[in-house]
């Protein structure tokens, strides 16, 4: 699904980088991932840079709400699950056991709903209500996968089985056990229990960008002020990639993927 104009209900459709220095920001994917911008004013007079390769969608760049900073938020990126009616799927997320943060509400060209599911890992609902031209995914630049990192895989992992009708598959992964998560028949996210060094924080999940050079794009990084958390990880079949935080602290990774297994 490398582009799509219409988002299809229950696939991830939108990623938002929130932080406290937009023009910065801006500077930085646009370097690291050749992004180009267009800058929409938002109601509370903030400007909204929707990021853009060769003129198709990637994200969304913002500065970091003040409510949102009151929380105790910090600079990250936001992953939106396309849904058809918002607010029955956020009445639907706090009768599963979540939490609705944010909305829904009116936003452009559709209806948003920031959602906390009940081990804390937080995403957002999009309803689409205008049309918003091409979106890229699955190419270098772009949107290449989303996971969730939770202290309650079971849990979890039932929440969003009912929340979306998402089919989960666990398969073992070296010393642990990952789920993918398919919509109908294709993969749109995966889980896997919360790793030892990251004990103590919330739930999260976790955006993937796909790259053409995964040790190239880590360097890039580092060089533009981001920190890589580790060297690159090779897993077969899947890639290879690296987790990093850019230089106000947003977490992300970069993947180039593993070309498909001969037929």
């Amino acid at each position: 699904m490398p582009e799509f104009a219409n988002p299809v209900p229950g696939n991830f459709c939108w990623i938002e980088n929130a932080t406290n220095d937009p023009a910065a920001m801006k500077t930085f994917y646009g370097e690291l991932f050749g992004w180009s911008y267009m800058e929409m004013n938002m109601p509370d007079g903030s400007a909204y840079a929707m990021a853009n390769i060769g003129g198709k969608t990637t994200a969304g760049l913002m500065r970091l709400p003040e409510e949102a900073k009151k929380m105790g938020a910090p600079p990250s990126f936001q992953s939106y699950v396309a849904v058809t009616d918002a607010a029955a799927s956020a009445k639907k997320a706090t009768e599963l056991g979540g939490k609705v943060l944010m909305g829904p509400m009116e936003t452009g060209p559709g209806v948003m709903a920031v959602v906390q599911d009940p081990t804390g890992g937080v995403f957002s609902l999009w309803q689409q209500k205008q049309q918003m031209g091409t979106f890229l995914m699955g190419e270098p630049g772009s949107l290449g996968w989303v996971e969730l990192a939770t202290t309650d895989v079971d849990r979890a992992g039932k929440f969003y089985t009912n929340l979306f009708g998402w089919k989960p598959k666990a398969e073992q992964m070296g010393d642990m056990v990952y789920t993918v998560f398919n919509n109908g028949e294709v993969p749109v996210a995966g889980m896997m229990p919360q790793p030892k060094e990251m004990a103590g924080a919330p739930s999260a999940w976790t955006v993937y960008f796909a790259v053409s050079d995964c040790d190239a794009a880590v360097a890039k990084a580092k060089s533009l002020g981001g920190t890589p958390m580790g060297p690159p990880i090779d897993l077969p079949i899947v890639g290879r990639f690296a987790f990093l935080t850019d230089p106000q602290g947003a977490f992300f990774a970069v993947i180039k993927f593993a070309p498909p297994p001969a037929k």
